[in-house]
Formats: structure tokens, sequence, C-alpha cells
């Protein structure tokens, strides 16, 4: 079976202690590859090739940078379908969905900052005949960037590739459920002709390898996706040290539907934004508030096509759900379904495992599930399941759906569906949430500033707020007269 390695000066290196973890296909329910068991001693070497590199790197004309970054685009783009099979196979996710979105995004991911560093500004500031200021934006140094499993080499490049535009040299470190696109990744860039030490990659356990990422006393930026008590143990180390901060976490993400919504767009998008990614998308909408005029007419139109969707294989073109990403993560989703039943709710579809047979027969499937009947601040529409389980609930008025909107401690991302332009306003200026969409779900524009409020995380990826975070302002006062 092939055996991933590290990335780290520019070579691919195994681990120090030549251990390695299990890396397990979850549609298939087997093991398929191997991983690095990494520790801080992988990490020292990684901080300390960062370290080497970054004078030369951060002096690198931004020209040239820029021009490195898009070759790495480039090669993802002419690997795509080697990348999406094996995105499809470590993740679970379908073959499609990985062709359409997840490895495209990469490309655009480094296509955007590779562009954007080129015209990323700083400010002037005159004092009338006195003194001009101006600021000065430095790359910080070693970037630690620390990504989840759910959309693996989407998220990897997102923090990556706005990290080495600025300046900064990165150790990162992939989700050890999901390392393969990663890898592959160090592939392309070693071919793309990435300087050694700008980049690496450490592989394995987050209490080993994260753990050393965060506490290094070298590395002063961490940048971190994932579960909200992660973050929250990550801020407990790195705040201390007085490290840069970017914490993108949890969601309970409302979908809040009015009557007068466009119907047929609105049942559309709501099935994507319920299950995409089988609901394991921290922007998925899993509590949806239908006003009640619709409510019977939503509840079974929904249910009636939520059961149609095609469950299996991920490599087959029918199937619409693929595997969740691994069988503990499969346990703890039903654990939620059981929950659900024991404070009172019915579950309309699904709540159980998926019957797959052949060679996928023991892969991680479970059911597209709808469940009604829950309080609004009962545990299963206030934790965060990540899952392929969705709650609808209705509502008479707006100010009772936006308390139920913002009674979780999360704030990451709602939608909105009205066509009255004033409501819209209205509701998105009152939602808890660092994202609003309306009419839609998942448009991204990549100029825009992305992360939540509350437990949803700290600070904002995306645009030249990603570059803001990934540099240090320096003012600069000349005094003219």
């Amino acid at each position: 079976m092939q055996k991933i390695k590290n990335y780290i000066n520019g070579e691919l290196k195994e681990s120090i202690s030549l251990q390695y973890i299990d890396n397990i296909d979850p549609s298939r329910g087997k093991v398929y590859s191997f991983i690095p068991d990494s520790d801080e001693r992988d990490v020292e070497l990684a901080v300390a090739a960062a370290k080497a590199a970054f004078p030369e790197w951060s002096l690198t004309p931004k020209e040239k940078r820029s021009k490195i970054i898009l070759k790495i685009a480039a090669l993802i783009e002419e690997n795509l379908e080697a990348l999406a099979q094996a995105e499809s196979i470590d993740n679970g996710k379908t073959l499609a969905l990985a062709k359409t979105v997840d490895i495209p995004r990469a490309a655009s991911n480094f296509h955007f900052y590779g562009t954007a560093i080129l015209h990323y500004a700083a400010h002037a500031h005159s004092m009338e005949d006195t003194a001009i200021n101006y600021t000065l934006r430095q790359p910080v140094g070693v970037a630690g960037c620390i990504s989840p499993w759910n959309l693996p080499l989407y998220l990897f490049t997102w923090k990556i590739a706005p990290a080495l535009a600025a300046g900064n040299c990165v150790v990162a470190k992939p989700s050890e459920v999901t390392p393969m696109t990663a890898y592959l990744l160090s592939e392309l860039c070693i071919k793309a002709g990435l300087p050694k030490g700008v980049l690496n990659i450490v592989h394995g356990y987050g209490h080993k390898v994260g753990n050393a990422i965060v506490a290094h006393k070298d590395v002063p930026l961490i940048s971190f996706t994932g579960g909200t008590k992660t973050g929250a143990h990550i801020a407990g180390v790195a705040a201390p040290m007085f490290k840069k901060l970017s914490l993108e976490l949890g969601g309970k993400n409302p979908n809040i539907i009015f009557a007068d919504c466009d119907y047929e767009k609105m049942l559309s998008t709501t099935i994507h934004s319920s299950f995409s990614n089988q609901g394991q998308i921290c922007l998925c909408g899993s509590r949806i508030f239908i006003e009640r005029p619709i409510y019977e007419k939503f509840k079974n139109d929904f249910v009636e096509r939520t059961k149609k969707l095609e469950v299996g294989n991920p490599f087959d073109e029918k199937s619409k759900v693929g595997a969740v990403v691994s069988k503990p993560h499969m346990e703890k989703i039903l654990t939620y379904v059981d929950l659900a039943k024991q404070e009172g709710g019915t579950v309309l579809c699904g709540g159980k495992r998926a019957t797959i047979t052949g060679e996928f027969s023991e892969g991680y499937y479970l059911e597209p599930t709808i469940i009604e009947g829950l309080a609004y601040d009962c545990r299963t529409n206030q934790e965060e399941i990540f899952g392929p389980v969705v709650t609808i609930m209705p509502f008479d008025k707006e100010e009772e759906v936006l308390m139920y909107a913002n009674s979780t401690i999360y704030g990451l991302a709602s939608s909105v569906w009205t066509q009255d332009i004033t409501k819209a306003h209205r509701i998105a200026q009152n939602i808890h949430a660092g994202i609003v969409w309306i009419n839609c779900w998942l448009l991204r524009d990549l100029r825009t500033p992305f992360g939540g409020v509350k437990s949803s995380g700290v600070g904002r990826e995306g645009g030249f707020e990603a570059f803001d975070f990934f540099t240090e302002p320096k003012n600069v006062c000349i005094k003219i007269k």
C-alpha cells in the first residue's frame, strides 16, 4: 500500500518515528494507504526549514512569488481528474462534487492570491505640511496552518495560498483523516519550483503535530479551521504567547424560509444546503425554519425529494450522497438521531445507516435525515452534528424566527428566502452571523470576508482580509518640515 510522506525543506520524507497511521477509504471501510505518525521532532525540522527560507522568500519580488503560485494553480487544474479521484477516495464525497467544487476551488485559491498580491496596497496619510505617514505591510514569518477533513484540498489551499503570496513561509498540517491531496500537492509544489522550505507539510495526529505547531516559539501566527472545542484549546495555548490567531470554527446555521419565496428555487437549493458533502460543510443549513402558511407543503415536498437522493458508491454519477468521513463520525451522527427522538422529535425520513451492497457494503453511509417536532433550544437544535441531518420547524413572525436563529452559541452562516427586499435587508441586519445568503447558498466571491461570530470563530479569511492577517502593519512617519 502507498505510504504518504511529509514534505519538509523541499523533499518528501518519512517521519522520524518511522511509524504510520492507517488511512481508511470511508466508501469501503477499508485501509488503503498509510500516513506518517509524525511528532514534535518532525515539526522542529519543518519550522527550521521555514525559518531558513523566510529571509529570501520574504524579499522575493511579488511578481516572482506570483508566477510560482500561479504555476501551482495551473498544475492543480492539469491534474484535476487525479486529484478529484484521490479526494473522493480519501473523504467519501462523491466524485462529481470533488470534480466540480473541491479541486477547482483549490486551483482558484492559488490563482486568486497569486494575482491579488500584485494589487495589494498600503495606506498613506498626510499631516498637511508637517509630515507624511505610510504603512508597510510585512510578512509575519513562519505561519502555522491547520486544516480540516471535510473539504481537504479546498480549505488547505485557502490558508496556504495567501500566506505564501504575502511572503510568509508555512508549516502546514492537513487532517490525519484526509491527507492524500495535501500529499499530492507537495509533489506539485516541487514540480512548480517552489523554493525549499517555503512550504512544509507535516502529517499526523492533532495532539502531536498540531499541538507542536501551535506551541512552537518560532511560529508567530496560527490559522486553524475545525471544531470549536479544538479552537478553544488552540487559543488557550497561543494567546499567552501573543500569537496572531485566525480561527474558523463550528456552525449551526439557520435557513429561514418565508412564504413569499421563489418556492421551486428555494426547495432545490435547500436540498443542496442540507445534504451537500453529506452535510459535512460548516456552511450547511441544518436548522430550517419555514413560515407557517407553507410549512406543510414544504415538509411534504422536502421529504419526497430527500427520499429520492441516491446514497452509495461515490464514483457512480447517479449517487448524490456519498459516505461520511469515518466510522466514529458516523456513530456520532447516529447518537444525535437517537437524542432527537428522546427529545420528542419525529424522524420523517432517514435516521439510520444506509444499506449498500457489493464492495461498498462496509462503507460509512447514512440516509439523509429530516426531523420535526423539536424545541428550538433542545440539544439537537443547539449542537453541531455535522452530518446529513436537518431539523424543520414552523414560525409565524419575524421576531420569533430571529430569536430561533440567534439562539445558538454559533454564528457562522445563514440563508434567507424571500422576494421582499426590504424584509431581506431587515433580517440580514439582525441575524448574528458572519455570512447571510439571500435567495441563494454557497455563492462565494473570493474577494469577500469569510468567518463567523460568537463560537464560530475569530477573524476573517478571504480577500485582502487574508493578506491583512498574514502581514503586520508598520507605520512610518516622515517629518517634512
